[in-house]
């Protein structure tokens, strides 16, 4: 079997074979950074073998407890994935695989190629409800764009979603492609209360240059964009500058950061609790908003995440945290898992796109739940 990872979002380093029908592959670091995790390959000339596919760095990659459980993705078309057997010793990753296809692409999780975010960028721009804007480019020169939509009027709430700030938790745009469907759709009435009530402005990629490099989590320069919310660069971290730059002139009354959790196999939200000047209205909304997540769709759960920091101790760097303590908004940063969901197992797909999707369409019943209320 051939190795091949040069095109959109490829990661993936040849090493050599390793035994009969056996190869030996490394997961490249992100871009000027120690950072790894996200792989995405093409394998062909394999049909009907029974092959042994090997990552042997995987055991010294940014998150290894994200091995654990965990089974890779395949397609033979990219348009469905589905889970293979993965095994993890504490070092490598054996992928065991027989294709049914003398092609087969391989992947951490289900890719979102940057064609297909110019395809939604695209749908968007001709659709008579939206504005797109390009807030400013990115390192490599490509543009940060944000779609703007709905009316609310005067008094009309201030909704910002962003995601894939961290490029290899591709979930997070699946997530966004179901939920501005759904929001697009002049059929659905929550998308047509939603739109009456708030203007909308949504990144569906934060990180544009990372994605098409197949980065796990840092720009082209190896920033971690998640990290420098208090004080981004223009040269060094662009996606951030603008975004935060637009929303200080625009305003925020609602924030979701959409992600992916490589450990954790479920779905949950990590809110803004530790903040320095935390209001019992925000805590109570975010309560609100989980418990009406939790309704609409039973993948989301309350009981498993990450623990509460202490009071006070929050991070400013981090996205949420930094736009709850500017705004004194409601602000969250919503994980999906990389494995299958725990709480709802499918051994065939695991969690995947259209499970992310379908998130992202819920989203906006739980948004429905509070949106009167957020300031």
């Amino acid at each position: 079997m051939d190795i091949s990872s040069s095109f959109d979002g490829g990661n993936i380093e040849v090493l050599g074979p390793g035994g009969p029908h056996t190869i030996r592959l490394a997961i490249r670091k992100d871009s000027n950074s120690d950072f790894f995790q996200w792989f995405y390959f093409r394998g062909t000339g394999g049909q009907r073998i029974s092959s042994r596919i090997i990552i042997e760095n995987a055991g010294d990659s940014s998150y290894p407890d994200g091995w654990k459980n965990y089974s890779a993705v395949a397609s033979y078309d990219r348009k469905t994935w589905f889970r293979v057997p993965t095994e993890f010793d504490g070092k490598k990753l054996t992928i065991s695989h027989t294709p049914e296809s003398d092609v087969v692409w391989y992947a951490y999780f289900t890719p979102y190629s940057m064609d297909r975010h110019a395809e939604m960028i695209a749908g968007a721009a001709t659709h008579p409800l939206c504005r797109v804007r390009s807030l400013g480019q990115t390192i490599d020169g490509q543009d940060i764009d944000m779609i703007e939509l709905g009316s609310g009027g005067p008094e009309g709430k201030k909704i910002w979603m962003i995601a894939r700030q961290h490029p290899g938790e591709t979930m997070a745009q699946w997530w966004m492609e179901g939920m501005l469907d759904r929001l697009l759709d002049f059929d659905d009435p929550v998308s047509r209360r939603l739109l009456s009530k708030a203007r909308f402005y949504i990144v569906p990629n934060m990180n544009p240059d990372g994605s098409r490099r197949g980065n796990l989590r840092t720009n082209a320069a190896g920033v971690n964009l998640n990290r420098v919310w208090n004080n981004p660069s223009e040269k060094t971290s662009p996606e951030v500058y603008w975004v935060r730059k637009n929303m200080e002139r625009l305003g925020v009354d609602f924030h979701l950061d959409v992600h992916g959790d490589e450990a954790i196999p479920y779905n949950f939200i990590a809110g803004f609790e530790s903040i320095p000047s935390v209001t019992e209205k925000q805590t109570q909304l975010l309560e609100r908003y989980k418990n009406a997540l939790e309704t609409a769709n039973p993948d989301f759960q309350t009981e498993h995440g990450y623990p509460l920091e202490e009071p006070g101790s929050s991070d400013l760097k981090k996205c949420t945290d930094w736009v709850a303590e500017t705004f004194g908004c409601l602000a969250m940063t919503l994980e999906m898992p990389f494995k299958d969901n725990a709480a709802a197992p499918e051994s065939t797909f695991g969690w995947s796109a259209e499970r992310s999707q379908l998130m992202g369409r819920s989203s906006l019943d739980a948004l429905l739940a509070v949106i009167d209320d957020l300031r």
